[in-house]
This record gives structure tokens, sequence and C-alpha cells, in this order.
């Protein structure tokens, strides 16, 4: 039997649910929430924090997990869970960046097609019920293999830092609306 070497999903693994949770007992949530502290960390971190664009009101990071080659997560800086209640102007730059990220890994990867989605609630599949945040995965015909469904591992051409590289410089400069 081959194996393949894949240490970046041993986290993932571990979690059982789809990698880090936002936790707490609501006085530390915010603190515990991967997608609070990424953007909140310097700039000077954004390579190893994976974020790619930074908006107004709202982020670009690639998935520490990813379906495929190019994963990106568009979140809101608020720490909201609740879609109705997340202000028009966030909700408004939110798709605003998802519709650059498809724009983006239009250009650098060539996919298919695309699927975008959100998944609202636990029960509905979201890893971190209380943040927003909207995946946005390229798909090619033939994505899909054995891998997923008999060894429950997903074979990825490329590293985070590989992916990293080629989209960053696609993003331009923060706050740049012009862009991709």
């Amino acid at each position: 039997m081959d194996r393949l070497w894949t240490p970046w999903r041993l986290a993932f693994v571990e979690q059982g649910t789809g990698g880090p949770q936002a936790a707490g007992d609501g006085s530390g949530e915010r603190a515990a929430c991967f997608l609070c502290a990424k953007p909140a960390d310097s700039h000077g971190a954004d390579r190893e924090n994976l974020v790619l664009f930074r908006g107004q009101r709202a982020y670009v990071l690639l998935n520490l997990y990813p379906y495929n080659s190019g994963h990106l997560m568009v979140a809101p800086y608020a720490h909201q869970g609740d879609l109705p209640a997340l202000p028009e102007v966030d909700a408004a730059e939110l798709f605003a960046l998802v519709r650059r990220a498809v724009a983006v890994l239009r250009d650098e990867y060539r996919p298919e097609g695309f699927n975008v989605g959100m998944n609202l609630g636990q029960v509905a599949g979201a890893g971190v019920p209380d943040h927003l945040h909207l995946h946005v995965v390229p798909r090619w015909g033939g994505d899909t293999n054995f891998m997923p469904v008999l060894g429950d591992t997903k074979v990825l051409p490329e590293t985070l830092a590989q992916t990293y590289d080629r989209l960053r410089p696609r993003f331009g400069a923060a706050g740049d609306p012009a862009a991709p």
C-alpha cells in the first residue's frame, strides 16, 4: 500500500469535526475564535495566518484544511453568527469580497466551476457557528477520486504556502476596490 504524507491534516483529523472550533463561555469566546484571532494579529503575520486580503469590514483567507487548492474563506471582522443580524455594510463587503475571490481564482487557476457556500448553525455543518464565513472552492471535472471516499484523505497538488504565493499578489493592496 502506498502512503501519502499529509501532516497538515493531523489537526483536522484530531478535531473530528473540521478543525479549530470557536468555543467559550461567552466571555472568552471571541478570543478563542480563529476567525477573530487571525485578522487581529499584526499585518506582518498575514502570511503565517493565511490572510490574503484585508478589507474595511471583511477579509479573505486560505482554508487551513482545503477541499481543493485555492479553497478560500471570506469572513467579516465582526464576531457574528446570525446572518440577518449582520450589518448591511458588512454583508455588502462580504459579498463583494466573494465576487473578488471568484474572479481571482478564475484568473489564476482556471477552474471549471465553483462551490460558494455558508453553513448557518452547527446542525447545518458550521464548524464555527458563532462567526459567519463563506467558503469559495474552485472545482474541476474529475477533481474527486477514491481517496476522500476510501482513505478519508484529499490529495492536493500544492502546499498552502504555494497557494498563498500564487494568490496574494492577485488580490492587490488592502482597500483597493478596483482589483482584481
